[in-house]
């Protein structure tokens, strides 16, 4: 009995670890996003100078004489603080990236531009990655989704811009990640320049407060898993975010994914470092790892995170509803069964996916191939299912 206490205790301990990890870095960067500094055409310039302030010196009044001025040591010291081999990296990235910006390619034709170049329509969006814009390029007359992002000297903030940066500005071959048009990097800020696509599958559901039919989530699944599959087939790399947000539909239909800030470099095929990301979408795996100064998972995770919010969708709420807080939900990751779809209103295919998905069991968790073979997305990936008129449908409800 008390060897159960002292395991239970341990792992409280570690989950309140990773929860104040958690908890640390996402107020970091809403500090960074509340911080964001207007446009330059925004701010208030004052014409009041500095010299202005000798009127209110009191002339009356004898100033004190000056200290003499301390001797000079000039010490030295053998540990100069020098930039470190990751800033340097990080100095080159940008310095690559910015190679690469100023110019939006659309439908194959190339356009210079310039932040002036393109004019506000509204708000979309806002998070901890920073404000999204609806705008308007004038030469080629399209309207896009400009996501703003502050730079910034804290060295994680850096590290997810350019994972963000790096991963859209390469995936255009992919049909199921977000089109990225081009980037523009000021003194201050960095513009993505996005195809505008019409939702995310988190507002839909918070807007309708209507279950997602499952013909429709059938699309949504194979579209994420494709994705998926590209990211780590192509360029090494897993989401470590994949949740309802993360999700966007088109008013054509076209299920596609977006944000790669704490997308992971895979070594050998494993993620090597803890990333931030959502608590309440995170694989047991990631909430207690084997070894928690050692992270070593794979895209497992992914297809964990994936099985959560096809869970939320299908049934309109998240599956680890009524936690008061964050221990509790990563609390009922590790303790209670996994989530799974009611036996009633989902057919025999969408169940087995779903517990396929959510497999506690890293081991008999599958990967993207396996997935790929499995009847629920085989089916899905051949049927033809109106999600542009779905979707079209219950727009006109909102």
């Amino acid at each position: 009995m008390a060897t159960v206490l002292q395991e239970s205790k341990s792992l409280q301990d570690r989950i309140s670890a990773l929860q104040i990890q958690l908890a640390a870095a996402n107020e970091e960067q809403r500090k960074h996003v509340f911080n964001l500094p207007l446009p330059e055409s925004r701010l208030f310039k004052s014409n009041f100078k500095v010299e202005d302030f000798s009127s209110y010196s009191n002339h009356d009044e004898e100033l004190p004489a000056p200290r003499s001025e301390r001797p000079k040591m000039n010490l030295t010291f053998s540990n100069e603080k020098r930039k470190s081999a990751r800033t340097v990296a990080i100095e080159q990235e940008l310095s690559e990236l910015i190679k690469k910006s100023s110019i939006l390619n659309i439908d194959g034709k190339k356009y210079p531009f310039t932040i002036d170049d393109l004019v506000y329509i509204e708000e979309i969006g806002s998070g901890t990655c920073g404000v999204v814009n609806k705008m308007y390029h004038k030469e080629s007359k399209t309207i896009m989704a400009v996501k703003m992002m502050s730079r910034t000297p804290i060295m994680e903030e850096q590290k997810r811009i350019l994972m963000d940066l790096d991963v859209i500005t390469k995936c255009n071959d992919c049909s199921y990640i977000v089109n990225c048009f081009g980037l523009f990097i000021s003194q201050s800020d960095v513009y993505v320049c996005m195809e505008l696509m019409g939702t995310c599958l988190e507002k839909l559901l918070k807007t309708t407060r209507t279950p997602v039919p499952e013909p429709i989530l059938g699309k949504v699944a194979y579209s994420v898993v494709k994705a998926l599959q590209y990211l780590k087939q192509v360029h090494g790399v897993m989401h470590r975010d994949v949740k309802p947000s993360n999700i966007l539909l088109d008013d054509k239909g076209n299920v596609k994914l977006c944000d790669f800030g704490i997308s992971g470099r895979l070594v050998d095929s494993k993620a090597k470092t803890k990333g931030a990301g959502c608590a309440a979408y995170m694989a047991p795996e990631r909430v207690e790892p084997p070894d928690p100064l050692n992270p070593d998972y794979d895209v497992r995770a992914d297809v964990w995170s994936l099985g959560i919010s096809l869970v939320e969708l299908a049934t309109g709420f998240f599956p680890y509803r009524g936690c008061r807080n964050e221990f509790e939900v990563l609390m009922k990751i590790m303790h209670d069964p996994s989530p799974s779809l009611p036996k009633d209103g989902f057919s025999e295919e969408f169940q087995s996916f779903i517990n396929l998905c959510l497999e506690k069991d890293l081991k008999k968790r599958p990967k993207f191939d396996l997935l790929l073979e499995h009847p629920f997305l085989v089916r899905y990936e051949k049927e033809v299912v109106d999600v542009a008129g779905w979707y079209s449908n219950i727009n006109s409800y909102v």
